[in-house]
């Protein structure tokens, strides 16, 4: 389905609960959690979702792998006529355990977050000492075949910004993408312009880098390449320089709203409908239909959902 500017609207993020097992700076979100949808609501949600194009379906958190029935959840979404992919964004930290029974269930490839790769650093940005944890999970999700295998990293000048080249070595020598996001203003962090390291900075920090043809027209992501790489470099820089025009996701929030954009706090409520199918997919087609034309990131801090609660 394309939404009122024309995009083709094919691609679902459901954030699968507001709870994480850490807390990193530029991502805290409120104690007080939201009542989480189940199995069988998100299948209702997604079905209606699939029935007006949507084919890709990423589950994020919070931390999606704190849910103790994410295998059954890609199990029941593999099952939907129309869904040709399932993938997850998580912080690694359970994936080790996970790994082979979500690629069993179905899921087909995996992002973690990863913004250092020292252990002292991690433990300060992230509110705990599992770096270790994470590159165990990099490595079992590789072994089980979850492909790609990509790393996203944010980075903040004055806290992890002197960790680019370290970050940048995973893809050298790995097959592995990592990716550099923009911080987006969701804290008082990213409230900060001062803090944000652009996509042009880092090109400017490694100029050995150079654009590869993405083949892939929706990616929002360029990717970047050097001598003896195994992997890729992608830059997406949703505040210095924005992909709206080529957008083709939108958001479903752990309880149930839809977030058709991230920069933008209009939101739609699907579970007034959740039992009246004709009325959901209705509601599915209004938020997608009224997908903003652009982000803008332009409310006071505080009207935003946290990311944990959005999902990245």
């Amino acid at each position: 389905m394309k939404d009122k500017t024309g995009r083709d609207i094919d691609y679902l993020r459901i954030s699968l609960t507001d709870k994480c097992n850490l807390s990193c700076i530029y991502c805290k979100g409120s104690e007080k959690h939201k009542k989480e949808l189940s199995v069988s609501e998100i299948e209702k949600i997604v079905k209606g979702f699939a029935s007006c194009g949507i084919k890709k379906v990423r589950l994020t958190g919070g931390e999606p792998l704190l849910r103790s029935d994410i295998a059954e959840i890609i199990r029941s979404l593999k099952k939907i006529d129309g869904i040709e992919k399932i993938v997850l964004t998580t912080n690694g930290i359970l994936l080790k355990a996970y790994a082979k029974e979500l690629k069993n269930a179905g899921l087909s490839a995996v992002n973690i977050s990863l913004d250092t790769t020292d252990q002292k650093q991690y433990a300060e940005l992230t509110g705990a000492d599992k770096l270790k944890d994470v590159f165990e999970g990099i490595k079992a999700a590789q072994e089980v075949g979850l492909s790609p295998v990509r790393i996203n990293s944010v980075l903040i000048k004055g806290k992890n910004d002197d960790s680019a080249k370290e970050l940048i070595s995973l893809a050298k020598h790995n097959e592995i993408d990592v990716r550099f996001i923009e911080l987006m203003p969701f804290t008082k962090e990213g409230r900060d312009e001062d803090k944000i390291v652009t996509g042009d900075e880092i090109l400017n920090l490694f100029p050995e880098l150079t654009l590869i043809e993405n083949k892939d027209e929706k990616s929002v992501a360029r990717y970047f390449t050097a001598e003896g790489f195994k992997g890729r470099i992608g830059l997406i820089t949703p505040v210095s320089n924005k992909f709206c025009s080529k957008c083709n996701r939108i958001r479903l929030l752990s309880d149930g709203k839809v977030r058709p954009c991230l920069g933008d706090e209009k939101e739609i409520d699907l579970m007034p409908f959740i039992d009246n199918e004709a009325k959901l997919l209705e509601a599915i087609k209004y938020a997608i239909m009224n997908k903003p034309t652009n982000h803008s990131f332009n409310c006071e801090y505080g009207n935003f959902h946290s990311m944990n609660q959005i999902g990245g």
